[in-house]
């Protein structure tokens, strides 16, 4: 899996570190949550499944160690320790638990950018199902959709019909590209009479949809081509 647009839920009580790991990821790339706190890091974990866990040990309400644990039991979700134990008996329990990768303070906030990255890559895309353009997350597994929104982020679910998500996720694989009705209609509608002006309705169902759920400005004209998934304001 690529850095981009990969969710990092960033697990550490100390703002001043969880400030600087986060403006390092994004520069790199990728979007970032944070948690200051154990339990609410398995909150976020649960509503926002990011695609890679930054997690401190040594966090109020809950321990690192416990949240590693839980994070196992719920699926295979990368985490990366973040700790000032430099002990091998730590390393070997973070390891022991689950963890992918273990790193001591005080780091080196590039080289947890490059352990996230090799991490994401080794973990060989088990996030494959999920599309993800701006705030838009596309489950291709589950089939749904939503919209992660605010500074404490909520997911908002979408009520799409099939052909609305259809479309959703064939313009979400190649975000930016200009898509022509043609091609919309051949792979979202198939073995179907539509017309290209079918198309036009659709998307006018699913660009209100996704303004109403916080995510404005993403389905855009094109004008001589179609339409465009990007948020380009």
């Amino acid at each position: 899996m690529d850095a981009e647009n990969a969710l990092v839920l960033v697990a550490e009580d100390e703002p001043e570190i969880a400030d600087v790991i986060a403006a390092y990821l994004e520069r790199e790339g990728f979007r970032t949550v944070r948690a200051a706190d154990g339990r609410t890091a398995l909150e976020l974990h649960l509503a926002l499944k990011p695609d890679l866990v930054m997690l401190d040990v040594q966090m109020p309400r809950l321990n690192g160690w416990d949240v590693l644990a839980e994070l196992r039991r719920r699926g295979s979700t990368p985490v990366i320790m973040l700790t000032a134990l430099d002990q091998d008996i730590d390393k070997l329990q973070a390891l022991r638990i689950g963890a992918d990768d273990y790193v001591v303070k005080p780091f080196n906030a590039l080289e947890v950018a490059a352990r996230a990255r090799a991490v994401l890559r080794r973990s060989g895309g088990s996030r494959g199902s999920i599309l993800r353009v701006g705030p838009i997350e596309i489950d291709m597994d589950s089939h749904l959709a939503s919209v992660i929104v605010g500074y404490d982020p909520q997911r908002v679910s979408l009520s799409l019909t099939l052909t609305e998500f259809r479309i959703l996720a064939h313009m979400a694989r190649a975000p930016r590209r200009a898509f022509s009705r043609g091609e919309l209609v051949d792979a979202c509608l198939p073995g179907g009479d539509a017309l290209d002006r079918t198309v036009d309705t659709h998307l006018s169902k699913l660009r209100r949809k996704l303004e109403e759920a916080g995510a404005h400005g993403f389905i855009n004209n094109v004008r001589g081509v179609g339409f465009r998934l990007a948020d380009i304001s």
